[in-house]
C-alpha cells in the first residue's frame, strides 16, 4: 500500500514537472507555405521572422499601395478623372465605363477594396499625367524609399520582367503607407458606398483576424497569392508580407499570433518629456532638464534586455538656450545598438552677473563657461 501511494506520489510529481516545462519553454518561430515571407513591427522596423525576404518576386496587385501613395502625393481627393476607353483593363475591376467621371477619392476605394486595374489606369492617366510618367514617379518613390530591390513597370500589378519587388521591401512600403491618415483610413474600410458604387474590401482578414486594420491582396497565375497585412494590439504594429503562398489568410493569423504573443512593446522615450537633469554652473538655475527630442518605443522580446546609454554633459554652464541639443540617449539590445533619441535642454538659464572687479576665480569660471559655449 505504502509502495503504491509512493509512485502515485512520484507520477504526480513527473507531470507537474511535464506542464511546468510545457508552461516556461518558449513557442517554435511560425512557418508558413510562403515562397517568402516576413514580419515587422512598423515603426521601429524590427524584423521578427522573414523568409526569403530579399528574394526578388511578382507582386501582383499588392503594387496598388505605391499606386495609391502616388496618387495621394499628386492629386487631390476631389478631383474630377474623366474614365476612357483606354483604361479599361483585364484581371480584376471595379466595372468602369467610359464616359464617367468620378473623384479620386471614389478610384481610390476602387483600387484598394476592388483592387481594380481599371481604377489603376484611370488614376494613373490622371496624376501621372499619363501612365508613363506615372510609373516613373512610382519608381522615384520606391528609390526615395530606399526599396532597393523593387521595379515598377505598371500601376496595376500586371506581370512583368521589369516588375518586382521583396518581402522586405513591401513591408517597408506598407509601414510608409500606413503613416498616411488618407490610405490608412481606406485599406481599414470593410465596405462602402460611394460614388454610386458599393464596394467590398478583398482583405477578409479584416473580419477573420481581431486587430488587422488593412492592407492589400494580389494575385495573378504566374506571382500567385500574394497578401500583405497590418494589425495592431497594445500598442504594437505589426506588418506581414507572404508572397506566392496558397494558404496567406491562415499564414498572416499565425504571424500575427507570433508576433504578439512573443514580443512587448517598451516605450523608452516620449518627445519632451524630462530624462534627467544635470548641473548649470555660472548660472540663475542650479539644473536644467534634458527632455527627449522624439518618440522611441521598440518590440521587446522575453529574455532581452533593452539597455540606455546616456552620452550626456556631466555639467553645463550658463548661458543655456533652451530647445539646443545637449546630447542623446542610445539605446541597446545585446550590445547592438537599436535607435538613437537626440536630448535638449528643456529650459533657458541666465548666467550670473560677472562684476569687472571680480576676483580671479569669478573671471576664471566666466573664460571657461564663454569657451565651452563657444565649442
Amino acid at each position: 500500500m505504502v509502495q503504491k501511494r509512493v509512485w502515485k506520489n512520484c507520477l504526480l510529481a513527473l507531470c507537474c514537472a511535464v506542464m511546468l516545462v510545457g508552461m516556461t519553454a518558449q513557442p517554435q518561430a511560425v512557418e508558413t507555405s510562403a515562397s517568402a515571407a516576413i514580419l515587422i513591427e512598423a515603426d521601429s522596423g524590427r524584423v521578427l521572422y522573414e523568409h526569403n525576404a530579399d528574394q526578388k518576386m511578382l507582386i501582383a496587385s499588392t503594387t496598388k499601395i505605391m499606386t495609391a501613395l502616388v496618387v495621394l502625393e499628386s492629386c487631390d481627393l476631389d478631383e474630377i478623372v474623366a474614365i476612357t476607353q483606354a483604361h479599361m483593363a483585364e484581371g480584376s475591376s471595379m466595372y468602369l465605363q467610359p464616359g464617367e467621371e468620378l473623384t479620386v477619392e471614389t478610384l481610390l476605394y476602387g483600387l484598394l477594396l476592388c483592387s481594380g486595374n481599371d481604377a489603376a489606369l484611370a488614376l494613373a492617366d490622371h496624376c501621372g499625367p499619363g501612365v508613363e510618367v506615372f510609373v516613373e514617379k512610382m519608381n522615384d518613390k520606391a528609390r526615395a524609399l530606399g526599396l532597393a530591390n523593387t521595379s515598377f513597370a505598371n500601376p496595376n500589378g500586371l506581370d512583368d520582367e521589369q516588375h518586382y519587388s521583396t518581402a522586405r521591401d513591401m513591408a517597408r512600403l506598407a509601414a510608409y503607407a500606413m503613416k498616411n491618415e488618407t490610405f490608412s483610413r481606406i485599406v481599414s474600410t470593410k465596405s462602402i458606398t460611394i460614388g454610386g458604387r458599393t464596394m467590398t474590401n478583398h482583405n477578409k482578414l479584416l473580419s477573420r483576424y481581431e486587430g488587422c486594420i488593412g492592407l492589400k491582396t494580389g494575385y495573378t497565375k504566374a506571382a500567385g497569392r500574394t497578401l500583405v497585412s497590418c494589425a495592431v494590439r497594445d500598442g504594437m504594429k505589426l506588418i506581414a508580407v507572404t508572397l506566392k503562398d496558397g494558404n496567406d489568410w491562415a499564414d498572416h493569423a499565425a504571424l500575427f499570433d507570433y508576433g504578439f504573443s512573443q514580443y512587448q512593446m517598451q516605450s523608452q522615450a516620449v518627445r519632451e518629456k524630462a530624462a534627467c537633469e544635470i548641473p548649470v554652473l555660472n548660472g540663475t538655475e542650479q539644473k536644467v532638464s534634458l527632455c527627449y527630442g522624439a518618440d522611441f518605443s521598440y518590440p521587446v522580446q522575453a529574455g532581452e534586455t533593452l539597455e540606455v546609454q546616456w552620452n550626456i554633459p556631466e555639467c553645463t554652464f550658463a548661458p543655456v538656450k533652451g530647445g539646443k541639443q545637449a546630447g542623446e540617449a542610445v539605446y541597446c539590445i545585446n550590445g547592438q545598438e537599436i535607435g538613437c533619441v537626440p536630448l535638449h535642454y528643456g529650459a533657458s538659464v541666465e548666467p550670473l552677473q560677472v562684476p569687472r572687479s571680480s576676483g580671479i576665480f569669478e573671471r576664471v569660471i566666466s573664460y571657461v563657461q564663454r569657451m565651452t559655449n563657444a565649442a
